[in-house]
Protein backbone atom coordinates (compact mmCIF):
# COMPACT_ATOMS: atom_id res chain seq x y z
CA UNK A 1 0.00 0.00 0.00
CA UNK A 2 2.80 2.39 0.89
CA UNK A 3 4.53 1.63 -2.38
CA UNK A 4 1.34 2.30 -4.32
CA UNK A 5 0.84 5.65 -2.58
CA UNK A 6 4.48 6.61 -3.17
CA UNK A 7 4.21 5.72 -6.85
CA UNK A 8 1.01 7.73 -7.08
CA UNK A 9 2.71 10.74 -5.54
CA UNK A 10 5.59 10.50 -8.02
CA UNK A 11 3.13 10.19 -10.90
CA UNK A 12 1.22 13.26 -9.67
CA UNK A 13 4.45 15.24 -9.27
CA UNK A 14 5.57 14.30 -12.77
CA UNK A 15 2.21 15.34 -14.18
CA UNK A 16 2.43 18.72 -12.45
CA UNK A 17 5.96 19.31 -13.74
CA UNK A 18 4.89 18.47 -17.29
CA UNK A 19 1.89 20.77 -16.99
CA UNK A 20 4.14 23.53 -15.70
CA UNK A 21 6.42 23.17 -18.69
CA UNK A 22 3.52 23.61 -21.07
CA UNK A 23 2.48 26.75 -19.22
CA UNK A 24 5.89 28.41 -19.24
CA UNK A 25 6.09 31.77 -21.02
CA UNK A 26 7.31 31.60 -24.63
CA UNK A 27 10.73 33.05 -23.80
CA UNK A 28 11.38 30.23 -21.31
CA UNK A 29 10.95 27.47 -23.89
CA UNK A 30 13.56 26.48 -26.41
CA UNK A 31 13.21 29.15 -29.14
CA UNK A 32 12.41 28.28 -32.73
CA UNK A 33 15.51 29.12 -34.75
CA UNK A 34 15.03 30.70 -38.15
CA UNK A 35 17.83 31.04 -40.70
CA UNK A 36 17.78 34.53 -42.22
CA UNK A 37 19.82 36.25 -44.91
CA UNK A 38 20.54 39.87 -44.01
CA UNK A 39 21.49 42.57 -46.52
CA UNK A 40 22.56 45.29 -44.02
CA UNK A 41 21.29 48.39 -45.77
CA UNK A 42 18.77 50.88 -44.41
CA UNK A 43 15.78 49.06 -45.93
CA UNK A 44 16.50 46.13 -43.57
CA UNK A 45 15.30 48.32 -40.68
CA UNK A 46 12.22 46.21 -39.71
CA UNK A 47 14.48 43.24 -38.99
CA UNK A 48 16.76 45.19 -36.69
CA UNK A 49 13.83 46.83 -34.90
CA UNK A 50 12.18 43.43 -34.31
CA UNK A 51 15.43 41.86 -33.14
CA UNK A 52 16.72 44.69 -30.96
CA UNK A 53 13.38 45.37 -29.25
CA UNK A 54 12.75 41.71 -28.52
CA UNK A 55 9.76 41.23 -30.82
CA UNK A 56 11.17 37.94 -32.09
CA UNK A 57 12.12 36.80 -28.61
CA UNK A 58 8.65 37.52 -27.24
CA UNK A 59 7.25 35.19 -29.89
CA UNK A 60 9.85 32.50 -29.09
CA UNK A 61 11.89 33.02 -32.27
CA UNK A 62 15.66 33.20 -32.51
CA UNK A 63 16.93 34.50 -35.88
CA UNK A 64 20.24 33.04 -37.04
CA UNK A 65 21.63 35.68 -39.37
CA UNK A 66 23.97 35.33 -42.33
CA UNK A 67 25.19 38.52 -44.01
CA UNK A 68 24.43 38.30 -47.75
CA UNK A 69 25.31 41.35 -49.82
CA UNK A 70 22.75 41.77 -52.59
CA UNK A 71 20.07 39.82 -54.40
CA UNK A 72 22.05 36.99 -56.06
CA UNK A 73 23.56 35.61 -52.81
CA UNK A 74 20.13 35.75 -51.14
CA UNK A 75 18.51 33.94 -54.07
CA UNK A 76 21.19 31.25 -54.07
CA UNK A 77 20.78 30.74 -50.33
CA UNK A 78 16.98 30.44 -50.63
CA UNK A 79 17.18 27.96 -53.52
CA UNK A 80 19.64 25.74 -51.64
CA UNK A 81 17.71 26.02 -48.34
CA UNK A 82 20.62 27.68 -46.56
CA UNK A 83 18.23 30.38 -45.38
CA UNK A 84 14.49 30.40 -44.77
CA UNK A 85 13.95 34.17 -44.84
CA UNK A 86 15.54 36.86 -46.98
CA UNK A 87 15.30 40.16 -45.11
CA UNK A 88 15.79 42.35 -48.19
CA UNK A 89 15.23 40.55 -51.48
CA UNK A 90 15.21 42.53 -54.72
CA UNK A 91 11.81 41.89 -56.27
CA UNK A 92 12.91 41.23 -59.83
CA UNK A 93 15.53 38.75 -58.69
CA UNK A 94 13.02 37.06 -56.40
CA UNK A 95 10.54 36.69 -59.27
CA UNK A 96 13.30 35.32 -61.48
CA UNK A 97 14.14 32.78 -58.77
CA UNK A 98 10.49 31.71 -58.62
CA UNK A 99 10.64 30.82 -62.30
CA UNK A 100 13.59 28.54 -61.55
CA UNK A 101 12.09 27.02 -58.39
CA UNK A 102 8.41 27.92 -58.00
CA UNK A 103 7.58 29.37 -54.61
CA UNK A 104 11.18 29.72 -53.45
CA UNK A 105 10.60 33.40 -52.60
CA UNK A 106 7.18 34.24 -51.20
CA UNK A 107 6.95 37.92 -50.28
CA UNK A 108 5.25 38.61 -46.94
CA UNK A 109 6.10 42.33 -46.75
CA UNK A 110 7.19 44.94 -49.26
CA UNK A 111 9.39 48.03 -49.16
CA UNK A 112 7.72 51.03 -50.77
CA UNK A 113 10.15 53.43 -52.41
CA UNK A 114 9.45 56.54 -54.44
CA UNK A 115 10.24 60.26 -54.44
CA UNK A 116 9.04 60.53 -50.82
CA UNK A 117 10.32 57.19 -49.50
CA UNK A 118 13.68 57.50 -51.17
CA UNK A 119 15.91 54.47 -51.73
CA UNK A 120 17.39 54.19 -55.23
CA UNK A 121 18.85 57.31 -56.82
CA UNK A 122 21.32 58.57 -59.36
CA UNK A 123 24.22 60.61 -58.00
CA UNK A 124 27.07 62.55 -59.58
CA UNK A 125 30.44 63.33 -58.04
CA UNK A 126 30.76 66.85 -56.72
CA UNK A 127 33.20 68.03 -59.40
CA UNK A 128 30.57 67.47 -62.10
CA UNK A 129 27.52 68.63 -60.15
CA UNK A 130 27.25 71.90 -62.08
CA UNK A 131 27.25 70.10 -65.43
CA UNK A 132 25.03 67.12 -64.58
CA UNK A 133 21.61 68.35 -63.52
CA UNK A 134 19.44 65.69 -65.18
CA UNK A 135 19.75 62.02 -66.07
CA UNK A 136 20.27 62.90 -69.73
CA UNK A 137 23.48 64.69 -68.71
CA UNK A 138 25.10 61.36 -67.86
CA UNK A 139 25.91 60.91 -71.53
CA UNK A 140 29.59 60.12 -72.02
CA UNK A 141 30.25 59.47 -68.31
CA UNK A 142 31.62 56.52 -66.38
CA UNK A 143 28.98 55.19 -63.99
CA UNK A 144 28.71 52.63 -61.21
CA UNK A 145 25.67 50.61 -60.20
CA UNK A 146 24.42 48.81 -57.12
CA UNK A 147 25.28 45.10 -57.58
CA UNK A 148 23.07 42.43 -59.09
CA UNK A 149 21.43 42.07 -62.50
CA UNK A 150 18.19 43.67 -61.29
CA UNK A 151 19.91 46.84 -60.09
CA UNK A 152 22.20 47.08 -63.10
CA UNK A 153 19.49 46.52 -65.70
CA UNK A 154 17.02 48.75 -63.86
CA UNK A 155 19.59 51.57 -63.97
CA UNK A 156 20.15 50.99 -67.67
CA UNK A 157 16.42 50.75 -68.31
CA UNK A 158 15.78 54.07 -66.58
CA UNK A 159 18.56 55.77 -68.53
CA UNK A 160 16.97 54.41 -71.70
CA UNK A 161 13.77 56.23 -70.70
CA UNK A 162 15.65 59.53 -71.04
CA UNK A 163 17.28 58.55 -74.33
CA UNK A 164 20.61 57.08 -73.18
CA UNK A 165 21.53 53.62 -74.45
CA UNK A 166 24.53 51.28 -74.46
CA UNK A 167 27.52 53.18 -75.82
CA UNK A 168 26.26 56.54 -74.57
CA UNK A 169 27.91 55.81 -71.19
CA UNK A 170 29.70 53.00 -69.34
CA UNK A 171 28.34 51.37 -66.20
CA UNK A 172 29.82 48.74 -63.90
CA UNK A 173 28.47 46.93 -60.85
CA UNK A 174 30.17 47.87 -57.60
CA UNK A 175 29.75 46.48 -54.11
CA UNK A 176 27.62 48.82 -52.01
CA UNK A 177 30.36 49.18 -49.39
CA UNK A 178 32.63 50.77 -52.00
CA UNK A 179 30.26 53.39 -53.42
CA UNK A 180 31.18 56.22 -51.06
CA UNK A 181 34.93 55.78 -51.46
CA UNK A 182 34.54 55.49 -55.23
CA UNK A 183 32.82 58.86 -55.32
CA UNK A 184 35.41 60.37 -52.99
CA UNK A 185 38.28 59.08 -55.13
CA UNK A 186 36.64 60.09 -58.41
CA UNK A 187 36.84 56.52 -59.73
CA UNK A 188 33.41 57.00 -61.29
CA UNK A 189 31.65 60.11 -62.48
CA UNK A 190 28.38 59.08 -60.92
CA UNK A 191 25.99 56.19 -60.69
CA UNK A 192 22.96 54.37 -59.38
CA UNK A 193 23.20 53.87 -55.63
CA UNK A 194 21.00 53.09 -52.62
CA UNK A 195 20.46 54.49 -49.16
CA UNK A 196 22.14 55.15 -46.82
CA UNK A 197 25.06 55.69 -49.22
CA UNK A 198 23.37 58.56 -51.03
CA UNK A 199 22.69 60.48 -47.81
CA UNK A 200 26.29 59.99 -46.67
CA UNK A 201 27.70 61.16 -50.01
CA UNK A 202 25.51 64.25 -50.02
CA UNK A 203 26.35 65.17 -46.44
CA UNK A 204 30.11 64.72 -46.89
CA UNK A 205 30.08 66.57 -50.20
CA UNK A 206 31.57 63.74 -52.28
CA UNK A 207 28.53 63.57 -54.54
CA UNK A 208 25.13 65.10 -55.14
CA UNK A 209 21.82 63.41 -55.85
CA UNK A 210 20.62 64.18 -59.36
CA UNK A 211 17.28 62.41 -58.98
CA UNK A 212 15.69 60.01 -56.48
CA UNK A 213 12.62 57.81 -56.72
CA UNK A 214 13.48 57.11 -60.34
CA UNK A 215 11.71 53.73 -60.59
CA UNK A 216 8.36 55.24 -59.59
CA UNK A 217 8.78 58.20 -61.93
CA UNK A 218 10.24 56.58 -65.04
CA UNK A 219 8.82 53.05 -64.84
CA UNK A 220 5.41 53.66 -63.27
CA UNK A 221 4.95 57.19 -64.52
CA UNK A 222 4.08 58.54 -61.07
CA UNK A 223 6.72 59.81 -58.60
CA UNK A 224 4.49 58.77 -55.68
CA UNK A 225 3.68 55.25 -56.96
CA UNK A 226 4.98 52.12 -55.23
CA UNK A 227 7.20 49.93 -57.40
CA UNK A 228 8.18 47.79 -54.39
CA UNK A 229 11.64 47.00 -55.71
CA UNK A 230 12.43 44.84 -52.67
CA UNK A 231 10.79 43.15 -49.71
CA UNK A 232 10.96 40.43 -47.09
CA UNK A 233 10.54 36.92 -48.52
CA UNK A 234 10.02 33.49 -46.95
CA UNK A 235 10.82 30.23 -48.71
CA UNK A 236 7.76 28.09 -49.42
CA UNK A 237 9.54 25.21 -47.68
CA UNK A 238 9.68 27.30 -44.49
CA UNK A 239 6.00 28.21 -44.77
CA UNK A 240 4.85 24.64 -45.40
CA UNK A 241 7.11 22.86 -42.90
CA UNK A 242 6.78 25.33 -40.02
CA UNK A 243 3.65 27.38 -40.65
CA UNK A 244 3.28 28.52 -37.04
CA UNK A 245 6.88 29.72 -36.87
CA UNK A 246 6.45 31.55 -40.18
CA UNK A 247 3.27 33.17 -38.86
CA UNK A 248 5.03 34.36 -35.69
CA UNK A 249 8.00 35.72 -37.66
CA UNK A 250 5.59 37.70 -39.84
CA UNK A 251 3.80 38.92 -36.72
CA UNK A 252 7.05 40.33 -35.33
CA UNK A 253 7.77 41.95 -38.70
CA UNK A 254 4.35 43.61 -38.74
CA UNK A 255 4.93 44.95 -35.23
CA UNK A 256 8.28 46.43 -36.33
CA UNK A 257 6.62 48.13 -39.30
CA UNK A 258 4.03 49.63 -36.97
CA UNK A 259 6.78 51.05 -34.75
CA UNK A 260 8.61 52.54 -37.75
CA UNK A 261 5.42 54.27 -38.90
CA UNK A 262 4.39 55.54 -35.48
CA UNK A 263 7.82 56.63 -34.22
CA UNK A 264 10.34 56.90 -37.09
CA UNK A 265 12.86 58.83 -35.00
CA UNK A 266 12.98 56.03 -32.44
CA UNK A 267 13.21 53.44 -35.20
CA UNK A 268 16.14 55.24 -36.84
CA UNK A 269 18.34 54.43 -33.83
CA UNK A 270 18.41 50.82 -34.96
CA UNK A 271 20.22 51.75 -38.15
CA UNK A 272 23.34 52.50 -36.10
CA UNK A 273 25.77 49.58 -35.72
CA UNK A 274 23.41 47.37 -37.74
CA UNK A 275 23.74 48.95 -41.18
CA UNK A 276 26.19 51.08 -43.11
CA UNK A 277 24.55 54.20 -41.66
CA UNK A 278 26.92 56.49 -39.70
CA UNK A 279 25.61 58.50 -36.78
CA UNK A 280 26.03 61.75 -38.70
CA UNK A 281 23.21 60.89 -41.12
CA UNK A 282 20.98 58.61 -39.06
CA UNK A 283 18.44 61.43 -38.55
CA UNK A 284 18.13 62.22 -42.26
CA UNK A 285 18.16 58.82 -43.96
CA UNK A 286 14.75 58.42 -45.65
CA UNK A 287 12.27 55.92 -44.23
CA UNK A 288 10.67 53.54 -46.70
CA UNK A 289 6.95 52.89 -47.06
CA UNK A 290 6.92 49.44 -45.49
CA UNK A 291 3.72 47.43 -45.85
CA UNK A 292 2.66 43.88 -45.03
CA UNK A 293 1.34 41.99 -48.05
CA UNK A 294 -1.99 41.51 -46.29
CA UNK A 295 -2.39 45.30 -46.20
CA UNK A 296 -1.49 46.04 -49.83
CA UNK A 297 -4.16 47.85 -51.83
CA UNK A 298 -5.21 46.76 -55.33
CA UNK A 299 -3.36 49.79 -56.71
CA UNK A 300 -0.17 48.80 -54.90
CA UNK A 301 -0.39 45.27 -56.27
CA UNK A 302 -0.92 46.81 -59.70
CA UNK A 303 2.18 48.98 -59.28
CA UNK A 304 4.18 45.89 -58.37
CA UNK A 305 2.84 44.10 -61.45
CA UNK A 306 3.89 47.01 -63.66
CA UNK A 307 7.39 46.88 -62.22
CA UNK A 308 7.52 43.11 -62.76
CA UNK A 309 6.50 43.62 -66.40
CA UNK A 310 9.31 46.17 -66.71
CA UNK A 311 11.66 43.51 -65.33
CA UNK A 312 10.62 41.25 -68.18
CA UNK A 313 11.11 44.04 -70.72
CA UNK A 314 14.70 44.67 -69.58
CA UNK A 315 15.55 40.95 -69.56
CA UNK A 316 15.87 40.33 -65.82
CA UNK A 317 12.70 38.23 -65.54
CA UNK A 318 12.65 35.82 -68.52
CA UNK A 319 8.87 35.33 -68.50
CA UNK A 320 5.94 37.53 -67.61
CA UNK A 321 4.64 36.54 -64.19
CA UNK A 322 1.53 37.19 -62.15
CA UNK A 323 2.98 38.74 -59.00
CA UNK A 324 -0.03 37.66 -56.94
CA UNK A 325 1.25 34.07 -57.11
CA UNK A 326 4.25 35.07 -54.99
CA UNK A 327 2.55 37.25 -52.37
CA UNK A 328 1.90 35.54 -49.05
CA UNK A 329 -0.46 37.23 -46.60
CA UNK A 330 -0.05 36.58 -42.86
Amino acid sequence: MIRVQTAARWLLAGTLVAAGLFNLPAGAQNPDKVKVGVFPISSALPYFVARDLGYFQELNIEPEATILMGGPPNVAALITNQIEVSIVLVTLEGLNANLKKPGVAMYVAMNGQNVTHRMEQFVVRSGLADKVTSLADFKGLKLMSAPGPANLNTAKGILAKVGLHDGDYTIDQLDMGQHINAMKAGTFDGGYTLEPNASVMNQLGFAKTVEAGVIAKYVLGDPEADPFAAGCAFSSDFISRRPDVARRFAQAWARAIALIKSDPQEARKHLLKNTMTPESVVDIVPMLGYVMVKDMSPKQIGDLQTFADFGHDIGVVPEKVDVRKYLQAF
